[in-house]
């Protein structure tokens, strides 16, 4: 059973991984958005990352990242939540099933970290977009 994939639309309507992806060298934001398809055809608790899906750690755990390798070993990320519950609570939060919810992405010059801060403006998404019911997401 695939995924579907949501875009997180902000309260003023937004989308924050639009100004992402259009920032992205064209082959990165198509390897990313092709490890999202992967990933939600598996779909995700089956998907074996192989460095391209991840779940992240400590203070970003319960989220995921789609992970590409641009120009200059550049690295890109896409952040996301999964959406799985039983279906009549899928449906309380406006999805048709379990869903991919993509939140932001950010790129970072290669063996280098993100910071806390980069971290926190991920988490405060995150907290924005589970904290609506029915969910905001882009149509």
């Amino acid at each position: 059973m695939s995924w579907d994939i949501v875009y997180y639309r902000q309260a003023d309507g937004r989308v924050p991984v639009d100004g992402f992806l259009t920032g992205c060298p064209v082959k990165v934001r198509a390897r990313l958005l092709a490890v999202l398809d992967d990933v939600a055809d598996a779909p995700p608790p089956q998907f074996s990352g192989g460095g391209r899906w991840e779940a992240t750690h400590g203070t970003m755990r319960g989220y995921y990242e789609v992970r590409a390798q641009g120009p200059g070993r550049e690295q890109f990320r896409l952040f996301c939540i999964l959406e799985n519950a039983e279906p009549e609570e899928l449906r309380r939060r406006g999805l048709s099933g379990p869903a991919i919810a993509v939140l932001s992405g950010m790129r970072k010059r290669w063996m280098t970290t993100f910071t806390e801060a980069d971290y926190r403006r991920v988490r405060r998404l995150g907290n924005e977009y589970l904290a609506t019911t029915p969910r905001r997401v882009a149509e």
